[in-house]
């Protein structure tokens, strides 16, 4: 069995509908236990993950039969008075993980359960169902903006026998869409259900390359979305431009947290309280800290010099301050570069990237040796010609004279 929505490879990734190229492994886990042996197999866990929309939305469904699926497996499930069709993506003790990840209980009566396998039929008629999203969204968003509602339907998920359709739309406020349901219904003939999310899921959902060059976090595998402030920028020294932190849902970027703790830990050992510390030019304010060397670095007024200080010696002008005793200098460190000097090649790099100034060196030196190629021709050609001076008309032959014959 390959992977269908596989499009890096013309045969799919062919690892049991488990992608791990990047291209459907939207939302994966890496079961680390699914080599663990099962002792009793009452005690194992009978719940199982399931991916819908091609990992968009997970849920967990309780397995009563007796067969056993694993990861990749398309499986019949309850839906809403009828049945879904969604693919495995867990099994195993690693679900319990999971659901307590979640909040989710495993002994809960309101779980819902496994059907049977999906059958060649559940297949065609959610193939079927789905393939009418595309027209839904359309006819969805133009209805909505009929009714001169504030929203925006950013996607549409249909269930597998067709019954149940779920509108996922974008609302900066509440939205009133007690009107746009009857209009839905009476338009599709099924039963709608409307949730809101924010641009943040819709970007998840959507997916896409970052500026760092790989897919979108929240279209791969994060799913817990955390507030994010200008302070977690602050604190790790970055420009404050909203066009470079924000991403694509237009919010800033999730990553802002994932190095903020360690910022956070390193700058404890800094002194508090230092903003501004007091010399004889003036009040010295604080401009950044540098985590990496163990700097503070400050600025006087009326210039825009930086001076890098150590934590030391801004901790001893601190006590001085407090004792009334203004220091006469800073005393800033003398940073000095670590870099190597780059040495120049000695070779043409005749694959890489040639600069313009040696194009127009070789450009001259071809010119010169033209012009003395030139003027090597020229002597020879007077040689080999007439050799007559310039300026002078050729000289006239006379006809040769016949010498006188005798007579007879």
């Amino acid at each position: 069995m390959s992977c269908g929505s596989c499009g890096i490879k013309p045969n799919g990734c062919k690892s049991n509908g488990g992608c791990n190229t990047g291209s459907c492994n939207r939302l994966n886990t890496y079961d680390w236990l699914y080599n663990l042996p099962v002792a009793d197999v009452d005690t194992s866990c009978r719940v199982i993950e399931v991916s819908f929309n091609n990992g968009s939305r997970k849920d967990f469904f309780r397995n009563l039969t007796l067969q056993q699926f694993e990861k990749g497996d398309l499986i019949s499930v309850e839906g809403v008075s009828g049945f879904d069709v969604g693919e495995v993506s867990l099994t195993g003790e690693i679900v319990r993980l999971q659901m307590r990840k979640r909040n989710v209980k495993e002994e809960n009566p309101e779980m819902k359960k496994i059907l049977r396998r999906a059958s060649d039929r559940d297949i065609e008629i959610w193939r079927q169902n789905k393939a009418r999203e595309p027209q839904a969204i359309i006819r969805s968003r133009a209805i909505a903006r009929q009714l001169k509602l504030e929203m925006k339907i950013s996607e549409v998920e249909m269930q597998a026998d067709g019954r149940k359709a779920t509108f996922f739309y974008i609302a900066d406020g509440r939205v009133d869409f007690r009107e746009l349901i009857k209009v839905y219904a009476s338009e599709f003939k099924l039963k709608d259900e409307m949730r809101q999310i924010g641009a943040r899921q819709e970007s998840a959902k959507v997916g896409g390359i970052g500026s760092c060059g790989r897919e979108l976090c929240c279209a791969t595998w994060l799913t817990d979305f955390k507030s994010v402030n200008t302070a977690a920028a602050r604190y790790q020294n970055l420009s404050i431009n909203q066009s470079k932190l924000s991403g694509q849902c237009g919010r800033l970027k999730c990553c802002l947290n994932y190095e903020l703790d360690t910022y956070l830990d390193a700058l404890q050992d800094f002194p508090d309280n230092c903003d501004t510390i007091r010399v004889t030019k003036g009040s010295a304010n604080l401009v950044k800290k540098d985590i990496f060397k163990n700097l503070m670095w400050y600025m006087l007024p009326d210039s825009s010099k930086q001076y890098p200080l150590t934590i030391e010696r801004v901790r001893k002008i601190k006590s001085l301050n407090e004792q009334g005793v203004i220091p006469e200098e800073l005393e800033a460190v003398e940073l000095t570069s670590s870099k190597p000097k780059e040495v120049e090649p000695e070779f043409v790099d005749v694959v890489g990237q040639i600069s313009l100034n040696s194009l127009e060196k070789a450009d001259k030196k071809r010119k010169q040796q033209q012009k003395q190629q030139r003027q090597q021709q020229k002597p020879q050609q007077r040689q080999q010609g007439n050799p007559q001076q310039k300026g002078q008309p050729p000289k006239r032959q006379l006809p040769q004279q016949r010498p006188p014959q005798k007579r007879k």
